[in-house]
């Protein structure tokens, strides 16, 4: 399978309904070739719930939607055993996370009990209800969506949770020349009917194989462990970067190698998926909140730190 340009299709074919979102889908692929779960933080209406359709509709997999609420239950999430009182039995009703892709929108509107149901699916990969497990399908992706500009009626997702996700992205609006070719293309036809599959389900699960191919040199290891130990040792950060996340920040830069058709991890790959994998993991002192954000600090910490040049990259 040539990965780099089935990547490229996907890319063309979300262009068709979204505008200015090739780096976007690069990351979404280099989540989905690693398993890994996806945070979208931006105002509403800037493409999040249909980037996740459509890329439901190019793998060829199931999409589901959450609305997440105040009232919304752990059962609504996972499912329950429906009593049937024609058949008098009960029978099991697989919640909506049996699904491929699952859209939690608006995931800090819910409860910490029902984001604690989600978020156990999520690391599981499997629902327990009233004893009886059942495995999720395979592969299996949450694209989970919060507004940041309103906080009325929201439960922020503690530091902990965060860290589960794989990346955290930000959707953004499109410049003015994007937006005027939205309005074209939305015009007359809803572009999203007529997608067509890229890849199959089967195509995925070998990319998440491979992908686990992809070198890594021992400079390019220690490049990476460099960029991750500083973020311990920061005067701005309380708390830095966790085994998990350094595990998350490896398996990305493979993953966006991957994605570029390439066997071995560049410097620069590392570099390109930092500010998503990690700048969600760290938690900044009260002093380092006030002078500066999380990406902000993490870019010093990048600039601060000698890259190995390409020759002891090691291919």
């Amino acid at each position: 399978m040539n990965i780099l340009s089935q990547v490229t299709r996907i890319k063309n074919a979300i262009a068709e309904v979204l505008t200015g979102k090739d780096e976007l889908v690069e990351l979404t692929m280099i989540a989905i070739v690693n398993k890994g779960h996806l945070l979208l933080e931006d105002v509403p209406g800037t493409g999040k719930t249909v980037l996740a359709k459509s890329l439901a509709r190019l793998i060829e997999g199931d999409f589901k939607r959450i609305q997440f609420t105040p009232d919304i239950l752990p059962a609504d999430i996972t499912g329950i055993q429906f009593f049937h009182p024609k058949h008098q039995e009960f029978e099991m009703r697989p919640g909506p996370v049996m699904t491929n892709i699952l859209l939690a929108d608006e995931i800090n509107r819910a409860t910490p009990r029902a984001q604690s149901s989600l978020l156990e699916v999520m690391e599981e990969r499997q629902v327990t209800i009233d004893g009886e497990t059942l495995k999720l399908p395979s592969p299996f992706l949450v694209i989970a969506t919060q507004n940041p500009i309103e906080s009325h009626g929201t439960f922020p997702l503690p530091e902990a949770q965060l860290d589960r996700f794989f990346m955290k992205l930000p959707s953004g609006y499109p410049d003015f020349h994007q937006e005027k070719e939205m309005l074209h293309m939305y015009r007359t036809k809803n572009p999203q009917d007529t997608l067509k599959p890229v890849f199959s389900l089967e195509d995925i699960l070998v990319m998440q194989q491979e992908v686990q191919e992809t070198r890594v040199s021992d400079e390019v290891e220690n490049y990476l462990l460099s960029v991750v130990q500083a973020t311990r040792s920061h005067e701005f950060i309380e708390n830095g970067i966790s085994p998990r996340g350094t595990l998350a920040f490896m398996r990305a830069a493979q993953g966006a190698a991957y994605i570029q058709g390439r066997a071995f991890v560049k410097p620069d790959d590392v570099q390109f998926v930092a500010p998503y994998v990690l700048a969600h993991r760290l938690v900044l002192t009260m002093e380092g909140t006030m002078r500066k954000t999380k990406e902000q600090v993490l870019k010093e910490i990048l600039e601060s730190i000698n890259v190995p040049v390409e020759s002891e990259a090691g291919r």
